[in-house]
């Protein structure tokens, strides 16, 4: 059964931002967690101190928010191509 391309347009939105929302979370813990055990290490490189840690928790953020906007879309024309 076809459905309404409105309907489409709609699910496919609804994925990429979720994966995209999912995407931030994981990316900026995961950023957070790393900075907090380069700080914690026994040798601490130059490296990990001058890095801002709000700075590299946006950069892990920013690249989960790629990562799930493109595995959304990925699985999306995966599944176009499928039928």
């Amino acid at each position: 059964m076809q459905q309404p391309k409105d309907i489409k347009t709609k699910r496919l939105l609804l994925l990429v931002v979720s994966c995209s929302v999912a995407g931030v979370i994981v990316g900026g813990t995961s950023a957070w967690a790393e900075t907090n055990m380069c700080l914690q290490a026994n040798t601490v490189t130059s490296e990990c101190i001058t890095q801002d840690p709000g700075v590299k928790t946006i950069e892990g953020m920013a690249t989960g928010l790629i990562a799930g906007a493109g595995a959304a879309v990925g699985v999306a024309w995966q599944h176009r191509h499928e039928k």
